[in-house]
């Protein structure tokens, strides 16, 4: 199970802004860029009380786990204050980030309000209810709300993905492959930019995620051993490129 974490979130990361590129293009690249931080950071911590919660969610022995949808944002709130300090939708937002971030909320109620049954089922061990399921149900519910508008996706290099919705598409391919796998790219460092269509303007962004100790029960060594989920271990290491979050803000 993956369970990743950036070290310093909201600090913004390098520009890549052309010279003919204004410094107020440079300000709206940044607030884009901090839109997409704070769509990955929720996803984290919301992933991350899933992964703290495994043992409980595949006890067998316990029925109702008391992982509501209530009880669950609870948590989230109360770690992501923790971390940032201030709750989700505390503090000065801009009316899109609050837009943004009450649909990725929503997201989250909604996948927990469907997987209760599973979650609470006795006499059933391991459920299938990873992180990495968790994350890829939160944001297909997120598109489903936010249409073309904003997309959040978790992927990876070609050769780690293990569910083909998470095949990273030819932009994410070229900044995982030609900057991420770069042993010269700062580590954690995101990647972004703006690309001008012939309709609308589209921002996208690249947060890139790596390996904890946490993540190599599956994801680690030996590799080709069958894991929990019954897929191959990679053969990964804590810090290694372990895959990224991409983030699509469309005007």
């Amino acid at each position: 199970m993956i369970r990743i974490w950036i070290v310093v979130l909201f600090s913004l990361p390098i520009f890549f802004v052309s010279p003919q590129q204004s410094f107020a293009a440079e300000e709206s690249l940044a607030a884009l860029a901090d839109e997409g931080q704070r769509l990955a950071a929720l996803l984290r911590v919301g992933r991350g009380v899933i992964s703290n919660n495994q043992a409980l969610i595949n006890d067998p022995a316990i029925g109702d786990k008391g992982l509501s949808s209530t009880a669950f944002m609870k948590i989230v709130e109360e770690e992501y204050k923790a971390l940032y300090g201030a709750a989700p939708l505390e503090g000065g937002l801009s009316p899109e980030q609050r837009s943004l971030t009450e649909a990725q909320l929503a997201s989250m109620v909604e996948v927990m309000d469907e997987n209760q049954d599973l979650i609470n089922t006795e006499g059933m061990g391991f459920k299938g209810f990873i992180p990495a399921i968790f994350a890829r149900l939160v944001n297909e519910r997120f598109v489903e709300k936010q249409g073309t508008r904003a997309r959040v996706k978790v992927t990876a290099p070609l050769h780690l993905v293990r569910n083909r919705k998470a095949r990273p598409d030819d932009w994410e391919n070229a900044v995982l492959t030609d900057k991420f796998a770069n042993p010269d790219w700062p580590k954690g460092d995101a990647f972004y930019e703006e690309i001008a269509g012939t309709e609308s303007t589209t921002f996208r962004m690249l947060i890139p995620e790596y390996y904890g100790e946490s993540c190599l029960s599956c994801h680690g060594g030996p590799a080709g051993e069958v894991d929990v989920t019954g897929f191959p271990k990679e053969g990964g290491a804590s810090g290694d490129l372990a895959g990224a979050i991409s983030i699509t803000l469309t005007e």
